[in-house]
Parts: structure tokens; sequence; C-alpha cells
């Protein structure tokens, strides 16, 4: 395999890569998509989610505004 062949390789497996799974296409589908990624970049940061509660309200709310919580059947915590 040339080194042209190996890059063209590399460079398909990135688009695969790049294609939205599963995951990505539940998460998209709630609008929340942007503070999702805001709150799970807060705990990988910081590894303690109470360090994150802001960005734990911003999803929250997001979640609440676009209707996820009927959807999916899910109840605010007490």
């Amino acid at each position: 395999m040339s080194s042209g062949d190996k890059s063209s390789a590399a460079a398909a497996q990135l688009l695969i890569d790049d294609e939205p799974d599963e995951w990505d296409k539940r998460i998209f589908s709630t609008g929340c998509a942007e503070e999702n990624t805001k709150l799970t970049d807060c705990y990988y940061e910081k590894k303690d989610w109470r360090a994150c509660k802001m960005e734990m309200e911003v999803f929250r709310q997001c979640w609440q505004r676009h209707g996820n919580d009927k959807r999916t059947g899910s109840r605010a915590a007490q």
C-alpha cells in the first residue's frame, strides 16, 4: 500500500466516523444538541457534575422548552 493509498483510506475512515450515529440522531432530535455538548464537555473537563450546574440548568430548560419531557415521559426531579 503506497502512502497515497494510506492517506485516502484514512480520509475515507474520517468521513465514515463523521456520519451521525444513532446516539447523535437522538440528541439532534431533541433540539438540545448544543446544550448537551456543552454539558458533556463541562463534565469531561471537571469530572464532577456539581461543577456543571449552570450547564445542566441550560440543558434542562432547553429540554423542557422543546417538549422532550412530554415526549420521553421524563419528569423533573423534586
